[in-house]
């Protein structure tokens, strides 16, 4: 999964909201601001910062 975030969306996380629950592991923040993206480290999801 890709997802798209800006800074209004800070603190980033994941599992977002809209993911299934048979789908979820522990809530994590995601340090997208440090590098424009960042992986998950559960279930590799990708968060691209859209406006840096």
């Amino acid at each position: 999964m890709r997802y798209e975030v800006s800074r209004e969306d800070f603190p980033v996380h994941c599992p977002q909201p809209s993911m299934s629950l048979w789908n979820s592991h522990p809530r994590v923040y995601i340090p997208v601001a440090e590098q424009g993206e960042a992986r998950c480290p559960y279930c590799g999801a990708l968060y691209v910062l859209t406006d840096r």
